[in-house]
């Protein structure tokens, strides 16, 4: 069934998951199609029923990105795994804002806290929601956010990141163009 905007209960819903997927894909019919895990509290935000937004932090991986630039195409998959079954899905259009570039300061004003790591902001223009049960969807128990990460950045430092996003994040798997600079935010 869908539906757009976003409606309040479906936002309600949105903010209280702590994990989410994104799936995107190239245009070539050869090309590979990429979900991803995401999560963390506050990396996700609503901004209004029509737009959304999430942190993209550095990895070692950017198809993401490049799908993005290439066509835009994006979904978000948030799923219960709690005791109230239910996927939530947000079709759209999505613009990579990377770090260093006004795009990205103004899009992370709407986030609070830490944005340290951060390789870009991906903004998505809200096309269509849909829902569905979830009745297949395990139940689960959500412990707590992974420190990993923030050990990881730590370690690396500025010229660490700025040196591995450019050794891992020009080119996605396919070729296609990634990130353009080698800004993080730190």
């Amino acid at each position: 069934m869908p539906k757009v905007p976003l409606s309040p209960d479906l936002i309600k819903f949105i903010e209280g998951q702590p994990i989410y997927f994104v799936a995107t894909a190239p245009l070539s019919t050869d090309g590979h199609v990429n979900c991803s895990p995401k999560g963390g509290t506050g990396t996700f935000k609503v901004i209004s029923p029509l737009k959304v937004a999430y942190i993209d932090y550095v990895g070692s991986g950017v198809e993401t990105v490049a799908h993005l630039k290439e066509n835009g195409r994006i979904v978000v998959m948030f799923a219960s795994f709690g005791s109230k079954p239910k996927i939530v899905r947000i079709h759209g259009k999505g613009y990579v804002r990377e770090a260093g570039s006004l795009e990205f300061r103004d899009i992370s004003q709407h986030f609070q806290g830490s944005l340290r790591g951060a390789r870009c902001v991906v903004e998505i223009s809200v096309e269509e929601v849909s829902t569905s049960c979830g009745y297949g969807v395990p139940l689960m128990q959500y412990m707590k956010d992974r420190e990993t990460m923030s050990s990881w950045l730590a370690s690396k430092g500025q010229d660490g990141l700025r040196n591995y996003v450019r050794k891992k994040n020009s080119l996605s798997i396919d070729h296609l163009r990634g990130l353009e600079g080698t800004e993080v935010a730190f």
